[in-house]
């Protein structure tokens, strides 16, 4: 009786350990299961962003940090007078994001169908008058662009930086005689630059991102024409995801300082 019980004894021993060997060849490997995901998956391809001109530097350095953290991404810039950027997303130009220099020019881009959401206020920008270095016409004020001898020149009424000289205009009742009327403040700019003009009324950002090539007159007035600046994501925008994430990057903290750095305001 003592051999049989030793005798059953082993037996469920040895059936117990089959049991476990069995058990643990089945059952999944638990340690491949708790290994972190592979990185990657994010969206890519080319972004397209429709910006007012006088957004070009600031928007030309946020498209270097916004690809450097979207490996695989492409930000392409068009730049021009916001009026010109509205028309042409209304005439079914494809692009992903617009931000407008003024709240009428985005506006119309609301009323026309092809903004998706709520517009957003980013910054805030005030015109200044862009002399040659050294101001050696001796411009002072606003009212000195009346000066006879002065070849002065400002943006078309239909885009931002025009209607803002017209506001100023209305409200000093002083009434410029411009030698020509651009179709963006970048236009402006370039005739003070190349010597055609003697003057320009240009927005702060582009007047500073100039220094080393315009000086920089700024007059008490433009503080009545201030222009907000709104971004969209654009219906139907082939880069959804992305364009929003544009979006928010340039109104995060990122956006405000780089913005910042050449004279943009606060939203307001």
């Amino acid at each position: 009786m003592k051999k049989l019980a030793i005798a059953v004894a082993a037996v469920a021993l040895l059936a117990g350990a089959c049991s476990a060997n069995d058990q643990a060849s089945t059952s999944p490997n638990t340690g491949s299961a708790s290994a972190p995901a592979p990185a990657g998956g994010g969206a890519t391809g080319t972004l397209t962003v429709f910006a007012a001109a006088s957004l070009t530097e600031s928007f030309n350095e946020l498209g270097k940090e916004f690809e450097a953290a979207h490996p695989g991404v492409t930000v392409k810039f068009d730049y021009e007078g916001s009026s010109a950027l509205v028309q042409k997303l209304n005439n079914g130009a494809k692009a992903d994001v617009f931000a407008s220099a003024d709240q009428a020019n985005m506006d119309k881009a609301t009323q026309g169908g092809v903004i998706d959401g709520q517009p957003t206020v980013f910054a805030t920008n005030k015109l200044a008058i862009a002399v040659a270095k050294g101001n050696p016409k001796g411009i002072k004020s606003f009212a000195d662009l009346t000066k006879s001898d002065l070849t002065v020149v400002v943006c078309a009424q239909q885009v931002p930086c025009g209607s803002a000289t017209k506001k100023v205009e209305t409200a000093t009742g002083v009434t410029l005689k411009p030698k020509s009327e651009e179709t963006d403040v970048k236009q402006v700019l370039a005739k003070v630059q190349s010597g055609d003009a003697d003057a320009g009324l240009v927005y702060v950002t582009d007047a500073t991102s100039a220094a080393d090539k315009v000086d920089k007159v700024d007059f008490p007035e433009a503080s009545g024409a201030i222009n907000n600046y709104p971004i969209a994501v654009v219906k139907d925008a082939p880069q959804l995801a992305l364009a929003k994430e544009f979006t928010d990057f340039v109104l995060g903290p990122q956006g405000k300082a780089e913005l910042t750095k050449i004279g943009f305001g606060p939203a307001q």
